[in-house]
């Protein structure tokens, strides 16, 4: 689904205890199983980067080629075009996450987010994803928001709590989840099924499109159905994360509140 975004300033500059700063140290940290947000690597650098590439491949933690002039304004010293931010939020393994809520004998219900940059709307996402009790939030290595402390803030601590899952590619998840026997349902804006003729109450993820572009079209067609949220007036979208608040509310409703283990009456 296609969605309004508000722009916002830069973000604040890491604090310096969350950096590590030279290809040896980042390649150390990341072969001790140090969960890393990612990594920031010079471009053009006249360094061998073959070890440090291998690592973070092993390790899931993607690599952004930058300028030098970024690698500076982290103001730290002896970076050798190389500097990886620590992570504050603990990844999971996504078939782990489906088979320990299945073992709790729950059907699993996932967010999974395609291309949403805001890291603001991810906050508020995170935090209406805790809120009614989703088993995870599933995010791409690439092309989404910096899970960093500015979307931390904003998700009121959520993304601390929350399971969050980063995969390589939302295909493959896509592929994984349908393997575990979920359904992987759409919200787009163009679509004909309105939100309540969906079945939340089975094994199943809602795929959530970016701000201005919505879902990749490769991705829209592998998934099993899409809906849309009915609107009273012909407007063209919603605020992405209020059109998720709105999603998951009603994912809840149907399950008769039991995400919370409180039942309805």
């Amino acid at each position: 689904m296609r969605y309004r975004s508000k722009s916002f300033g830069q973000p604040k500059r890491p604090k310096k205890n969350l950096l590590i700063a030279g290809i040896p140290a980042v390649i150390q940290a990341l072969e001790s199983g140090q969960q890393l947000e990612c990594i920031y690597l010079q471009q053009n650098l006249n360094q061998e980067t073959g070890a440090l590439r291998h690592a973070a491949d092993q390790a899931g933690t993607p690599i952004k080629t930058v300028p030098f002039e970024k690698l500076k304004s982290f103001n730290v010293e002896n970076f050798q075009g190389c500097i990886a931010l620590k992570s504050k939020v603990q990844y999971q393994d996504l078939q782990d996450l489906i088979s320990l809520v299945v073992e709790q004998g729950r059907a699993p219900i996932l967010v999974v987010l395609d291309g949403v940059t805001d890291i603001r709307n991810i906050g508020a996402i995170a935090r209406t994803t805790y809120a009614c009790g989703i088993d995870a939030l599933v995010i791409p290595e690439k092309g989404v928001g910096a899970l960093n402390e500015d979307a931390i803030a904003t998700s009121a601590g959520a993304l601390e709590q929350l399971a969050v899952c980063r995969v390589k590619s939302l295909v493959q998840a896509i592929d994984l989840l349908h393997l575990n026997g979920l359904k992987v349902y759409a919200s787009e804006m163009t679509a004909s099924v309105p939100i309540t003729e969906i079945d939340f109450t089975e094994p199943c993820a809602v795929l959530i499109g970016s701000e201005d572009k919505g879902i990749q079209e490769h991705l829209y067609k592998v998934v099993d159905q899409p809906f849309k949220i009915p609107m009273h007036h012909d407007f063209e979208s919603l605020n992405v994360s209020v059109a998720t608040g709105m999603i998951l509310y009603e994912a809840m409703r149907q399950r008769g509140f039991r995400i919370l283990g409180t039942p309805s009456n």
